[in-house]
């Protein structure tokens, strides 16, 4: 048998450097120059243009992946509506009503009302009847001065009218519904109606409704003997109230019971009327999700 040795001479050439290098040893001839190893510290791997490519491809993918996670969860969360979003969508919402109904869901064939305290009896209901309903106008054609300047300021785009007779056609008053752009715009016209006053007291309001043949053939503006308004959503409801004869107009704040009568049938068709157009509607919520 050949037995292989650390200088040859048998078998297989050894490994080089295989033997240990010591002091004094002289240096081999027979092969290349003795492997020195780096000293620790200088010999540093630099990574291939791959390898780059690869890290910087993970990186953004990684990116990617965290952008669209948070998409997801942003769509999946309950969206909310601003306040002035939701005040806008309420708007919008009141809005549609008086094109929505019908003109005689608006103005009722009858509506009940209050009867004036004057008479002791808080749980009595009255009852006016709808005489007729007029064409849709502008506001400043079928209001005083006084009323459309205010109406006017505050963005009124149309205005309906309907003329109702109490149960004894003593009474007669015709209510007009002014359409705002707003509740906000809404509220601050019934307000600034409400403080003014004209010539004898009587408030800013719609013009009287005539209809021939009927209780309130003969109502007039110079036959108005008071107005008033109320306000429901982007509506405001403004009423005239009259005799149903010909007397001409005379100060009725004097007289307790006429007043009252004739605020109670005026106020009490107004606030009808504002129940059907004005009613109130839902909050805003998103689509999808519980509400906002």
């Amino acid at each position: 048998m050949h037995v292989a040795t650390e200088y040859g001479g048998y078998g297989d050439p050894p490994w080089r450097d295989a033997e240990p290098h010591y002091p004094g040893q002289p240096a081999r001839r027979d092969g290349p120059a003795r492997y020195q190893p780096a000293p620790p510290g200088r010999h540093r791997l630099r990574p291939s243009g791959s390898a780059v490519i690869a890290a910087t491809a993970l990186a953004l993918g990684l990116i990617g992946m965290v952008i669209s996670l948070i998409g997801v969860a942003t769509e999946l969360m309950p969206r909310a509506f601003t306040a002035g979003q939701q005040r806008q969508i309420t708007d919008w919402e009141y809005g549609r009503s008086w094109r929505a109904l019908p003109a005689g869901q608006i103005f009722p064939a009858s509506v009940s009302y209050q009867a004036p305290a004057v008479l002791d009896d808080s749980s009595l209901l009255l009852t006016a009847r709808r005489i007729g309903i007029a064409r849709q106008s502008a506001c400043r054609a079928v209001t005083d001065a006084a009323a459309a300047r205010i109406l006017a300021r505050y963005g009124c785009s149309s205005m309906l009218r309907a003329t109702y007779a109490d149960g004894t056609d003593s009474y007669v008053v015709t209510v007009g519904v002014a359409v705002l752009p707003s509740t906000a715009q809404a509220e601050a016209a019934n307000s600034e109606l409400s403080d003014a006053a004209l010539a004898g007291g009587i408030q800013p309001g719609v013009d009287a409704l005539a209809f021939k043949g009927t209780a309130a053939a003969w109502f007039t503006g110079q036959r108005r003997q008071l107005s008033g308004s109320a306000r429901a959503g982007t509506y405001v409801a403004l009423y005239t109230v009259g005799y149903a004869d010909t007397r001409p107009r005379e100060p009725v704040s004097g007289d307790n019971y006429a007043y009252r009568e004739m605020t109670g049938v005026g106020s009490g068709v107004a606030q009808a009327v504002l129940t059907e157009v004005g009613a109130a509607v839902a909050p805003p919520h998103c689509p999808g999700t519980p509400g906002c």
